[in-house]
């Protein structure tokens, strides 16, 4: 067969809703998407613990502790997930951490934000992992099926992180005034970041209607976005608290939530590598992968070492 019955194949069975599995021939482009979206997802994992992470000695009691060390474990286990989903397309896991620790690959640009204060662990839970969420759903039907698979759990357990970082957030809104300012602060600084999470808009995403046409994605940017204000805008009330920004109000004729423009100056430049905790956030996985090089090379040293058992026993 020529390239374009392939191609047309290809194109078919994701019409009809067929998953693309890692033997199925897809076309380059299809692969190195994928290849750099899944990879992208798996470091954000990864760096999404260290703000966390960073509060887990601080927590405000022995329940929020366990609770904020599960989460991080979770996320731990999303970027395994994740890595060995990106690997079923011929890339490498060292090739990929390598890539997250030189600054070619991105990662999501709302962990380039610092965690200042507990409430953040509650606003994180609730915003950030509630843009994940709906970004996720989606990916839960992505047209490559080891993508989609892994989704499926990581839904799961992402979902239960939002609920915990809400009721995270309701405890500190009934407390004290210091608490509930703490609430409000925290929903402040981790709004427009979290707006920031759908990427660029339609018309500067350059990636959009190709992955939409691959079905790697089911809706556009700032489709996921205006879901995300919706629910975040109802959501709130049960707070108590406000949503920065003036613009945000009903609109009867849209039935959807009007609201004020992003910053896409400093969204920009955070994705460039400028925003509070860039070089902060890379030099901390530097340094964690060189002190954990120990671990790497025994793990290394061991599985050589029964490998070689089991050969002399086969022999």
């Amino acid at each position: 067969m020529v390239i374009q019955d392939f191609e047309r194949i290809f194109q078919e069975k994701i019409d009809n809703e067929i998953k693309i599995e890692p033997k199925d021939w897809m076309p380059e482009a299809y692969r190195k998407t994928n290849i750099r979206q899944i990879s992208q997802h798996a470091h954000s994992e990864v760096v999404g613990m260290l703000p966390e992470g960073n509060w887990i000695s601080r927590a405000p009691s022995l329940k929020r502790k366990a609770i904020l060390i599960a989460k991080v474990q979770d996320e731990a286990g999303h970027g395994l997930y994740l890595y060995s989903s990106a690997e079923t397309l011929g890339t490498s896991r060292d090739e990929m951490i390598n890539d997250l620790h030189s600054g070619k690959a991105k990662y999501s640009s709302i962990f380039n934000y610092p965690s200042l204060s507990w409430a953040d662990m509650g606003a994180i839970g609730w915003l950030v992992d509630g843009a994940a969420i709906l970004n996720q759903v989606m990916l839960c039907r992505t047209s490559y099926g080891p993508y989609a698979r892994a989704m499926v759990r990581i839904c799961k357990e992402e979902s239960f992180h939002q609920r915990q970082g809400f009721e995270t957030l309701l405890v500190l809104s009934k407390g004290t005034k210091e608490q509930k300012d703490m609430c409000q602060d925290a929903i402040n600084r981790w709004w427009w970041p979290s707006l920031m999470m759908f990427g660029p808009k339609d018309s500067e995403s350059t990636n959009s209607d190709q992955s939409m046409k691959w079905k790697i994605k089911r809706k556009t940017n700032d489709e996921l976005r205006q879901q995300f204000v919706d629910m975040i805008a109802e959501q709130i009330k049960l707070l108590g608290m406000r949503l920065p920004d003036n613009k945000l109000q009903w609109n009867e004729e849209r039935k959807h939530y009007d609201f004020g423009e992003i910053n896409w100056d400093e969204f920009w430049n955070v994705v460039k590598g400028n925003g509070p905790c860039n070089k902060q956030r890379l030099a901390a996985r530097n340094k964690a992968h060189e002190e954990g090089s120990w671990v790497r090379k025994a793990a290394k040293v061991y599985a050589d070492k029964k490998l070689k058992h089991k050969k002399e026993k086969i022999a």
